[in-house]
């Protein structure tokens, strides 16, 4: 299987911009891929936004966007709209999406999947597209009760180790989620393990995305 990778010829970083609709989606959803960078040198800018990180959860929130950027210059963003209210505030979000497309011009952005059952999960996804309209965008799964796991097509297979660091930040920042039953470290290796199996990742590990669009230069 051919492979392409993240790197960015030349002295600039790679920017890459992280939307989440909740405090952990970012972490749950590409924690592992984001680690894997850091790990193999790319030198990286990150651009973190969450949109309902009130209290507690904003301050768990920015902890683990510090875990997860460790080392990397970095501008976080949280905001504090409603949790599962997102749609009924959308033109105030779509406005704070056009702020955002006149600050930056990301490489790469990572953002919730288009068939998410989650409300709040599917519109930051739309507005995602509406706003970065030339941009490479990867659509990250995140499980949950309500079934909703899909088919991707993108995999980024992750060493082990970096899998164990994924799953350590997550329940080191969000302790407020422990008691929830599926916040549990299986639950996660669980799915990183059945991505690694479908994509015959190496270590038996990865991360899975939906790209819609992806346009690939010809090779000299």
């Amino acid at each position: 299987m051919m492979k392409l990778s993240f790197g960015k010829t030349g002295p600039e970083p790679l920017n890459i911009l992280c939307v989440g609709a909740h405090s952990d989606d970012i972490e749950i959803g590409c924690g592992g891929t984001l680690l894997h960078l850091r790990q193999d040198d790319t030198k990286v800018k990150y651009h973190w936004v969450v949109f309902c990180a009130a209290g507690t959860r904003g301050e768990e929130a920015r902890k683990a966007a510090e875990l997860f950027t460790a080392g990397c210059d970095k501008e976080i963003v949280l905001r504090e709209y409603r949790d599962g209210f997102l749609p009924y505030g959308g033109a105030e979000v779509k406005n704070f999406f056009e702020e955002l497309k006149g600050s930056v011009n990301p490489d790469l952005i990572f953002t919730h999947w288009q068939g998410d059952a989650h409300q709040d999960h599917r519109l930051i996804c739309e507005l995602t597209w509406n706003t970065f309209r030339n941009h490479l965008i990867l659509e990250y799964e995140i499980p949950k009760y309500d079934g909703d796991m899909g088919r991707p097509n993108v995999f980024v297979p992750l060493e082990k180790s970096v899998c164990q660091r994924k799953v350590d930040n997550l329940r080191e920042a969000f302790e407020s989620q422990h008691a929830k039953p599926w916040f549990e470290r299986e639950t996660f290796f669980g799915l990183m393990r059945l991505r690694g199996m479908e994509s015959n990742a190496p270590s038996g590990y990865a991360e899975a995305f939906y790209a819609r669009k992806i346009a690939v230069d010809s090779v000299a």
